[in-house]
């Protein structure tokens, strides 16, 4: 019989009777670990339960499963809570790698929720983890398009558009009146949280209804981004239905995106990049498909790009790096819940369980189905660089802007300038990163 994963069940490491750590090889995952539960000794757990997987000691990492299993909790603190998320993981990656042997039942899949726009908006309220993003790329945005008449904006984002109406509004008020604004999106987006229950065309026309009540000129468009290709067919099946061939397709052949001469074009990428792949196969010239998006978006001339994304990098081939990094990463909003939510809240729990998606596909997948491949702000801008792009400064009254946002959230967040990059903080640590970019010839 397969144990099932417990919820809030905890034990005392130190009982003699769970097993005896002078022959058992648990006794190098538990050391300097008994009686304690601070997040250091769960990363340990969680590091030799990924290891033992690398090595093929099934044995061992049902033990060390069976020790995580009774001290993460959904329900406990912060580590807890995250380790219990991890623990899920990995019986998942294990229950598929090994089948027959494991003792552990890894079938269960984390419940998809359907949103709705109101929903939505409280879950990007809930801390500023996008709206950091939103008001950094608008306020470049709009200094970016100031005089111009007609702006076209291509999106590539996983929020459903909550971006733009902070934008429409601020347009209203420009001196000179309004432009005529156009948002194009794809048809698809990748398939993570968060997920709205409504249809990406019924979110153009909600926007549309906004931009007439403040007067804004508006269309909006959905170019279809459905695989054209057998390749792209597998490609997409292998990666969850994330329809990639057909957008660069799209970008290499500017006709198909309607673009006008008069229009300003920005090109807004909101914790979307990851979703590209970072790895040369499947791709032409060897280019990972990460490197042919910002190659293609050159050839566009876009008066401005902004990139937001987690800084953080998870896209090592090892395991147990990945474990690493993510642990200390998603740490962040997990600790950060803890300070306004209390620890039965079902907004907390479900947003944490949005993240559980996350870690699932970290931990439990490789090859095309490991969608989650974030990398650093600071390796991200370098592949900008490395493309012949200029990075645009960030002026002082977005700092002052992102600033004001803060002050609405907890007293843990902050911001710095690093490097070419604004940086949203929690405690000190860098959560996400916020860049802008022009080719490198169009700058003014």
């Amino acid at each position: 019989m397969k144990a099932e994963l417990k919820g809030n069940t905890s034990v005392s490491l130190q009982s003699p009777t769970l097993f005896d750590t002078h022959q058992s090889p648990l006794s190098g995952a538990l050391n300097g670990c008994l009686g304690s539960l601070d997040g250091a000794c769960l990363e340990k757990l969680l590091i030799h339960c990924a290891s033992a997987l690398e090595t093929n000691d099934v044995t061992l990492a049902q033990q060390v499963m069976w020790v995580l299993n009774n001290v993460a909790s959904s329900v406990g603190d912060p580590n807890q809570r995250l380790t219990s998320w991890f623990l899920r993981a990995l019986i998942s990656r294990a229950s598929r790698v090994y089948p027959t042997t494991m003792n552990f039942d890894g079938s269960s899949t984390i419940p998809k929720r359907l949103m709705s726009v109101t929903e939505l908006a409280g879950y990007v309220d809930l801390i500023p983890w996008h709206r950091f993003g939103f008001c950094a790329s608008n306020s470049a945005i709009l200094k970016a398009i100031q005089g111009f008449p007609r702006v076209h904006i291509l999106d590539f984002s996983i929020t459903h558009c909550m971006q733009w109406p902070t934008l429409i509004d601020a347009l209203a008020k420009r001196p000179e009146g309004p432009p005529s604004l156009r948002i194009t999106v794809p048809s698809s987006r990748p398939p993570v949280p968060p997920l709205l229950n409504i249809s990406t065309e019924e979110v153009g026309l909600r926007l549309g209804n906004f931009a007439k009540y403040r007067d804004v000129p508006f269309e909006f468009h959905v170019f279809d981004n459905s695989p054209s290709t057998a390749l792209g067919e597998i490609m997409c099946k292998e990666s969850a239905s994330f329809h990639f061939e057909s957008i660069l397709s799209h970008l290499n052949n500017p006709s198909m995106l309607n673009l006008r001469e008069d229009e300003a074009l920005v090109i807004n990428c909101q914790h979307w990049l990851r979703y590209l792949s970072d790895e040369p196969k499947g791709s032409p010239h060897g280019a990972s498909l990460r490197d042919t998006f910002i190659n293609l978006v050159k050839g566009l001339n876009p008066q401005i790009i902004v990139v937001v994304d987690e800084d953080s990098d998870l896209s090592a081939s090892s395991l147990t790096s990945r474990i690493t990094t993510c642990f200390n990463y998603l740490w962040i909003p997990y600790d950060a819940l803890e300070t306004f939510l209390p620890k039965d809240s079902s907004q907390r729990i479900e947003y944490e369980s949005d993240i559980g998606h996350k870690i699932e596909n970290i931990i439990s997948f490789e090859g095309f189905q490991r969608i989650e491949r974030l990398e650093s702000g600071i390796k991200l801008s370098q592949r900008w660089k490395n493309a012949g792009y200029l990075n645009i400064p960030f002026c002082e009254e977005t700092v002052k802007e992102v600033r004001a946002l803060l002050d609405e959230h907890a007293s843990g967040w902050g911001m710095k300038k690093e490097e070419d990059m604004l940086v949203l903080t929690w405690k000190g640590h860098n959560s996400v990163f916020a860049t802008a970019w022009v080719p490198n010839g169009l700058e003014d």
